[in-house]
């Protein structure tokens, strides 16, 4: 199917959607060529909230294979629907849900409570996988996450714990229409990467940038841009 209508009046076009991954790319290149990086270096995270399976499938075979889901329930009932995706997990982490994630997700995007991250370790432990995690970091003192000061110990506890695999950090800078405005958030995240890589010579990811602001995020070192609106189209008002 080329085109599809859902019940809450979107229409997803294949061929809009792949036109858009296509932009999304040659935008991550400009920036790549801007500031001096391989643009093979990032992954696209397409952020797939309230999106059905057949158009993330249309972006997987397109080669962007790395999928992000907010909500436990659409994790768990895209994750069969929609073949050859890696699955990230990029809501809040909770320990009431942590063992559904450490069953279906390759990547968590956000470690920051103690209890839900040792849930997450021990069942994907049992269940004999290591998940690559990445330490949600909040600058702003007002969203989910670690405070920067938090940081070090944190990733301490997280690289001893058997069932994940520490490999980097995530941030989300405060909203703002101006991309530019985002840039020192995106710097700060690299400067404290490149600080805890002392001990962690594994830290390597940076997820940070998003439709609005991922050309600015690539610029300042990001791996992982986690773009949904700007590939999938707007998504539903919530009343």
């Amino acid at each position: 199917m080329l085109a599809r209508m859902e019940p809450d009046g979107r229409t997803f076009d294949r061929t809009t959607i792949l036109g858009n991954l296509e932009r999304i790319r040659a935008g991550i290149a400009a920036a790549c060529e801007r500031s001096g990086r391989d643009p093979g270096a990032v992954r696209i995270v397409a952020a797939a909230k309230t999106v059905p399976p057949e158009p993330i499938h249309w972006v997987v075979q397109a080669g962007a294979i790395d999928v992000g889901e907010n909500y436990v329930g659409e994790l768990s009932a895209k994750h069969d629907a929609v073949p050859g995706a890696r699955w990230h997990f990029i809501g809040t982490l909770q320990s009431g849900t942590a063992h559904k994630v450490a069953e279906l997700a390759e990547v968590v995007e956000t470690l920051s409570a103690p209890r839900a991250t040792a849930r997450l370790a021990r069942r994907a432990a049992e269940g004999g996988r290591r998940i690559k995690a990445l330490l949600e970091i909040d600058f702003t003192g007002a969203r989910s996450g670690l405070a920067p000061s938090d940081a070090a110990s944190a990733a301490d506890a997280a690289a001893a714990a058997s069932g994940i695999e520490l490999v980097g950090l995530m941030t989300l800078p405060p909203f703002d229409p101006d991309p530019e405005h985002a840039r020192r958030y995106f710097a700060r995240l690299a400067e404290l990467a490149a600080d805890l890589r002392r001990d962690h010579s594994g830290l390597r990811e940076l997820s940070m940038g998003m439709s609005l602001d991922y050309e600015v995020a690539v610029e300042e070192g990001a791996t992982m841009v986690r773009i949904g609106t700007t590939l999938f189209g707007d998504r539903p008002h919530r009343h």
